[in-house]
């Protein structure tokens, strides 16, 4: 595997980390402050964030295909969006953020000319955001074939009724569109082709917005996450993404890379994490001596840049993997990084908490904000458990075949 990145991306992540260091870090404080005077709109730095991002060209870098992104491929952009990931909100100064990347690759994979001229166009010029209603709150949605929530067809509209909720993005006022999966066939004997996937305009009537909900305590204004009614809502039959039955293929093609995005935005925060630890630890002193002079205090620094780099060579590895194989073959290496690094981000975050005391836990610095989010990773996009039981059976049933003959 080649490690060393091509001149074209460390010429962007030079740009990118230039560009952060001028304009996203400093910018920190001003952005938290217009937050409390508008939740759920969009903060005035933000636009102007976004408008010097635009002129630095450094946007839509996600996307792997040129025709709609920066043409670059998984393993390119994973040093990117780590450097994103330093700051909670960096990503959307790229137009990189989810939900918003996620809905872009469904409408630039399964989307028809329509769908993507309405809606994603729009979200390629970050003119409006949009969200993914997928969980439920009555069913185990980890297994998704549980959704409830029904599509029906009434002739040339589909009826929509179910009960949503932590639908990230959708309480922004910017939000303008979400996609909605349901079933528009719940009888069917394969419990894999029951689903849909649906575009829903969010001032649609019958869209009942209840609440927003809080991971940890934090509304992660101005995305949210919201609990939504879907009463009768009607949208035309065109809306219908790629074709009945075909929510779940939809799903696993946008699933492969929201996932690792995840993941690499999490060993930024990680990263971040580390180098305020060890700052910490050279400024503070404590029983007459700095804190890096402690044991414990090193063992820590050192386990965490460990961790973060065991979890940066496994990410780019399956990165590697999706550009080279595909998502599909690469489904286990997804799933080991989608286990692997929010654990390590919890754990480096937690030791970087500990070392700052507490102002750690304040709202002084983003250590907290980073471990909610980071602990939250633990369940978005499927949890520990059912990746380490899907992976787990595919091991199993690979080193089977591999060695038949050979007895326990």
């Amino acid at each position: 595997m080649q490690f060393e990145y091509s001149e074209k991306v460390q010429d962007l992540l030079e740009r990118l980390k230039g560009f952060m260091r001028e304009y996203v870090y400093p910018a920190e404080a001003t952005y938290m402050q217009q937050l409390q005077q508008d939740r759920w709109g969009e903060p005035p730095v933000m636009a102007e964030l976004k408008s010097k991002a635009r002129e630095a060209q450094l946007w839509n870098l996600f996307l792997p295909g040129s025709r709609y992104g920066a043409g670059l491929s998984n393993l390119e952009y994973a040093p990117l969006a780590e450097e994103m990931g330093k700051v909670l909100f960096a990503s959307e100064v790229f137009n990189c953020s989810a939900p918003d990347t996620g809905n872009m690759e469904v409408l630039a994979q399964y989307g028809s000319e329509s769908q993507r001229k309405t809606w994603l166009k729009p979200l390629l010029n970050g003119s409006i955001r949009s969200a993914f209603a997928m969980t439920e709150p009555q069913v185990a949605s980890s297994d998704a074939t549980n959704i409830e929530t029904s599509i029906m067809l009434d002739g040339d509209e589909y009826v929509i009724n179910g009960h949503k909720f932590y639908i990230s993005g959708l309480m922004n006022t910017r939000c303008k569109v979400m996609i909605v999966m349901g079933k528009t066939d719940p009888h069917n004997p394969d419990r894999h082709q029951q689903q849909s996937q649906i575009l829903v305009p969010t001032d649609t009537p019958g869209v009942k917005i209840l609440r927003p909900l809080q991971v940890f305590g934090y509304d992660d204004a101005p995305e949210g996450h919201a609990e939504v009614i879907l009463d009768n809502v009607r949208v035309p039959v065109s809306n219908l993404i790629l074709g009945q039955g075909r929510g779940f293929e939809i799903a696993q093609g946008r699933l492969g890379p929201g996932r690792i995005h995840h993941c690499m935005r999490l060993i930024g925060q990680a990263q971040r994490a580390l180098e305020m630890m060890a700052l910490r630890s050279e400024q503070r002193v404590a029983f007459g001596r700095p804190l890096s002079k402690q044991g414990s205090v090193r063992e820590d620094i050192a386990k965490s840049a460990c961790e973060i780099e065991q979890a940066r060579l496994l990410t780019l590895k399956a990165a590697a993997h999706m550009d080279r194989l595909g998502n599909k073959a690469a489904k286990d290496l997804i799933a080991m990084i989608k286990i692997v690094a929010p654990r390590m981000a919890c754990n480096v975050i937690d030791r970087a908490i500990q070392i700052h005391g507490a102002v750690g836990l304040s709202q002084d610095n983003s250590l907290a904000h980073y471990y909610a989010y980071a602990r939250s990773i633990r369940l978005a996009d499927g949890p520990d458990q059912v990746h380490m039981m899907q992976l787990g059976r595919n091991l199993a049933a690979r080193y089977a075949a591999e060695h038949p003959h050979e007895h326990a």
